[in-house]
């Protein structure tokens, strides 16, 4: 089996505000109701919360309310759609 180094991957570059709102969304969705066209979708969603997870020294994992709703408005404030 081949190890986590074998494996080719992506690196992304989050503002933290966008990093804490997708974990807490990701955390409070029932995958089961996401629409997807296919179930490696859903994967990759468990997959990409996983490694906000695993990102620990970002600490997005334990935001308190208050920040969550901080990130959620600095997200939302220059939406232009």
């Amino acid at each position: 089996m081949a190890g986590d180094d074998d494996i080719p991957t992506v690196n992304i570059r989050l503002w933290r505000a966008d990093a804490i709102v997708l974990f807490d969304w990701l955390m409070s969705t029932d995958m089961n109701t996401v629409p997807i066209t296919h179930p490696a979708q859903k994967q990759a969603l468990a997959d990409l919360c996983s490694r906000f997870e695993w990102a620990c020294d970002y600490n997005v994992t334990e935001c308190s309310e208050e920040e969550i709703a901080a990130a959620q408005a600095d997200v939302a404030k220059d939406m232009g759609w």
